[in-house]
């Protein structure tokens, strides 16, 4: 199989002419890249515009008051706007109006009013720039119903990160009253093509804020979250090839992991951060290798004349879960992660890629193709069930939030090229205002440390 081909071939039914038809261009070009520091990248909240929409009716959701946060007016970010759209956009919360509220974390609220009002919650705090141009941001939580104070924080922040302390508050909320860790503040990262210029960013898990992490006129695609969240892997055409790159996402520093013979694609980190899973054609056909995260010598897991790619890791790091058409066709399948026989996993279909398993190893997210449609779909591990939970007929690349409650993803809606959010129901989709492009291949960080 000629580059070409291998190259569409790995990278999906999307990106793949884009990809073939920049290989083909034989006009050599000037070359720009450009690595960019996520702390040296002037931070622009006052110009972030807040936007999310929500679709879709949770059958059993919290209802919560979230009170505009004392001296947010004079604040650069509406600190309890983005609490409240956070805690909308998980599915598990409804928001019951609080506007016209007077409180913040020192006040002792009556109640049985919000009770009245339907609330089984009640969030209030305050905003207030300091001396030193920075600002303390505080809040206190309390259960309705059970006319208890349930604690709150507060946070000295600079004016770039107000967003941050905002999506730290959702975290503590969404802990205190569902059990389960929040994901508000980890991050995102998606890649845009706009024109001939492809970029890859990183953005808060709603979508703001995102700031380049990469440019270039070559493609860039597959970007991957090391566990520890400070680095991404990602496979750059810069030298006209795909060649696989560990990028530190704070200092923009960056490492060489493969550039062998052929291609060299789809980096998955393995769960202790110290390996990668890769597809490598430098033996022949498209075939996984593992190989230090340092870069280094591969290691061959698989054997045959079929192309197999998209490697995951299962959370136990015991498994890898791929894409093979030995069977005829593109179906997911799973071997242990030191190689050896592999499981057929889907069987539904005839076009299974993009497999990404939960952080809690219940579900794997896939793409299928059916009558021409990309839709996404999500199988029970333990029962196998599968459920299709979008009406989109062009998603891409889903990716598990750290919490496995929530998968974000690439489609199009109206004709424009969007990222989704949705919960594992489907009942609830976000679309999150991000760069526009032809936006492809989200991935969604890990918990932030």
């Amino acid at each position: 199989m000629g580059i070409m081909a291998t190259v569409a071939a790995i990278i999906g039914h999307r990106a793949a002419p884009d990809v073939a038809r920049q290989m083909n261009r034989k006009t050599m070009k000037t070359r720009r890249l450009v690595l960019a520091s996520l702390l040296a990248v002037p931070m622009a909240p006052a110009l972030a515009q807040f936007r999310v929409e929500v679709s879709g009716v949770g059958l059993t959701q919290l209802p919560i008051s979230i009170a505009p946060f004392r001296g947010e007016a004079q604040s650069p970010q509406k600190i309890g706007a983005i609490v409240r759209a956070d805690l909308e956009r998980s599915g598990q919360f409804r928001s019951i109006d609080a506007s016209g509220a007077t409180l913040d974390e020192t006040s002792r609220p009556d109640l049985s009013q919000w009770r009245q009002k339907g609330a089984d919650s009640l969030a209030a705090g305050s905003v207030t720039q300091l001396a030193d141009g920075r600002y303390d941001v505080r809040f206190r939580l309390w259960d309705v119903v059970r006319g208890q104070d349930l604690g709150g924080q507060s946070y000295n922040v600079t004016v770039g990160d107000l967003r941050l302390a905002a999506h730290r508050i959702s975290d503590f909320i969404y802990q205190k009253l569902t059990g389960d860790r929040g994901i508000f503040s980890t991050r995102i990262a998606y890649i845009t093509k706009s024109g001939t210029h492809y970029t890859l960013w990183v953005a808060d898990a709603d979508g703001e804020n995102a700031q380049p992490a990469l440019s270039s006129p070559e493609p860039i695609i597959s970007p991957a979250w090391a566990p520890n969240g400070t680095q991404l892997a990602y496979v750059s055409f810069e030298s006209r090839k795909p060649v696989v790159y560990v990028q530190d996402i704070l200092s923009g520093k960056r490492r060489l992991i493969a550039n062998f013979r052929g291609s060299n694609s789809a980096p998955a980190w393995a769960p202790d951060g110290r390996t990668l899973a890769v597809t490598l054609s430098r033996d022949g056909g498209s075939q996984l290798y593992t190989i230090s995260s340092n870069g280094g010598t591969p290691n061959r897991l698989t054997q045959n004349p079929s192309i197999d790619t998209e490697p995951c890791y299962s959370p136990d790091g015991r498994s890898i879960y791929f894409v093979s058409d030995r069977g005829g066709s593109p179906q997911i399948y799973r071997m242990p992660s030191g190689g050896g026989g592999a499981t057929r996993v889907t069987f539904s279909g005839s076009y299974n890629v993009s497999p990404a398993i939960s952080a809690d190893g219940r579900w794997l997210a896939y793409i299928q193709r059916e009558a021409g449609a990309f839709k996404l779909q999500l199988m029970d591990l333990a029962g196998g069930t599968v459920n299709s939970i979008t009406d989109t007929t062009s998603d891409e690349h889903p990716s598990f939030a750290p919490n496995s409650r929530m998968i974000i993803y690439a489609t199009q809606e109206q004709g424009r090229d969007v990222l989704m959010t949705t919960t594992l129901d489907g009942k609830i989709k976000a679309r999150l205002a991000v760069k526009a492009g032809d936006i492809r291949e989200p991935s969604w960080g890990p918990f932030q440390r």
